[in-house]
């Protein structure tokens, strides 16, 4: 039987830590891959033009405001945003197909109105949204209900616009829902809230 020399079976050991630090690393890598979303929680229907425009108006957006999509499809709300008010809007979508479809929709504005617009792959209900003052959504009503402990942390006067689906357990402001009609005849609900969120009494 051979004896490996110090040196020898000191260099062994060594290599054989550093394969297992890359190794773990790697299933770290792998197990942190599995937690990562990276599936939209809705199927993507474009909010119509009419009501873009409307939800912008309703929340009284000006220069001044920073307007947050939260799950942007194809951008069409920060881009008109951005286009119509002057102001900086934000997109933020898991689906690296809308990523596409937004930058491209983006690409479509003066250059000057797309500095104002950025788009970012995340999911959205982990984002940050300290920086905005105007959020708006086109989801399903049990996805609103679990942006709340989002939305409770926005600046006090903040509007909360939505396309379609209320947000139970949070009463909208007055007058609210109203109706949008588009040009194929259909009506959308446009919901407004304005913080600090009004819960209702259980």
């Amino acid at each position: 039987m051979r004896y490996l020399s110090l040196f020898a079976r000191t260099s062994l050991v060594a290599a054989l830590v550093a394969f297992a630090v890359v190794s773990g690393t790697a299933a770290d890598d792998k197990d942190k891959s599995k937690d990562e979303k990276t599936e939209p929680d809705v199927v993507f229907v474009p909010t119509p033009h009419e009501v873009v425009e409307k939800m912008l108006e309703v929340a009284k957006v000006t220069k001044n405001d920073v307007v947050y999509d939260l799950g942007c499809g194809d951008a069409r709300i920060p881009c008109t945003a951005a286009k119509t008010y002057k102001c900086k809007a934000t997109g933020f979508d898991i689906d690296p197909e809308r990523i596409k479809d937004s930058e491209a929709t983006k690409a479509k504005l003066d250059k000057d109105i797309q500095k104002l617009v950025t788009i970012k792959k995340q999911d959205i209900f982990k984002v940050d949204l300290s920086d905005a003052t105007v959020i708006t959504l086109y989801l399903l009503p049990d996805l609103n209900v679990k942006l709340i402990p989002q939305l409770k942390k926005l600046k006090k006067g903040s509007r909360i616009v939505s396309h379609a689906f209320d947000m139970k357990g949070v009463t909208p402001d007055k007058g609210y829902p109203i109706k949008v009609k588009t040009k194929d005849g259909l009506e959308h609900d446009v919901y407004l809230w304005t913080t600090p969120l009004k819960f209702e009494k259980e």
